[in-house]
């Protein structure tokens, strides 16, 4: 487990690591170039494949999360896809259970297959400190929240990020959560002002919380996550975790 710097969550664990591309999103993906980095580096979990981004499993992180002593946020498999199609679904109910016996954590996994999800609900026991959440970048993948919301999962949310374009289709409806975010990195795709405040006004009237996490660019510090003069920094109401999301 590490300290991240992501804005929305404290901590990520992987339990899996490697993925594979499935929508526009995928195209930078920011978990794909840094396991080159760490297999250039020599970190273990990194050597499967040729740039150590393959799928692989990792029994030996299950005894983490039962170490922590503190109640934390913690982003699930922020390099891989828990329910991607490689991955047996006797580790992800492996995941599952810890994350049933650790309540005093708060655990936010996020998919690109919510088919996938969907085909194994029935099947996993949900338990409040488990968020799920579908990543939708475009008008293409909406779809993924209706499967999501067919889920038995407490807390339900969506991550826009990266967003690339108008989600004219979106009904926040049923969800518990909005995450909004622009591209980052070499080659950024852009985000437009309009998009970003059609789903915050679209959060505010169904009193769903919304938290834009970045506009990206080339340089992320220096354009910040300013809205309209604002931050947008709402959590859900149920967070386990003691330090974030008080807003």
């Amino acid at each position: 487990m590490a300290k991240s710097k992501i804005e929305w969550t404290e901590h990520t664990w992987n339990p899996t690591t490697g993925c594979t591309k499935v929508s526009a999103g995928c195209k930078f993906c920011y978990a794909e170039i840094m396991s080159k980095r760490l297999k250039a580096m020599g970190v273990s979990k990194y050597q499967n494949g040729k740039n150590g981004f393959k799928p692989t499993i990792h029994p030996q992180t299950l005894k983490e999360p039962y170490t922590w002593k503190t109640p934390r946020l913690v982003f699930v498999n922020s390099m891989s896809d828990l329910f991607h199609e490689d991955i047996p679904f006797s580790f992800i109910k492996d995941v599952f259970r810890v994350m049933n016996e650790n309540p005093q954590h708060t655990f936010q996994v996020l998919t690109k297959r919510p088919d996938i999800l969907y085909a194994y609900n029935f099947n996993l026991k949900w338990t409040p400190n488990i968020w799920m959440g579908v990543s939708v970048e475009t008008n293409d993948h909406i779809d993924r929240i209706d499967t999501l919301c067919n889920t038995s999962a407490f807390t339900k949310f969506v991550s826009c990020e990266p967003l690339l374009g108008p989600l004219s289709s979106l009904n926040v409806n049923g969800l518990d959560w909005v995450i909004v975010g622009g591209e980052s990195g070499r080659s950024p795709r852009p985000i437009k002002a309009e998009w970003v405040r059609h789903i915050r006004d679209l959060c505010a009237e169904s009193l769903v919380p919304f938290f834009f996490k970045q506009w990206g660019g080339t340089n992320k510090k220096k354009s910040g996550r300013i809205l309209d003069g604002k931050i947008y920094d709402s959590f859900p109401d149920n967070l386990f975790s003691s330090t974030v999301g008080k807003t």
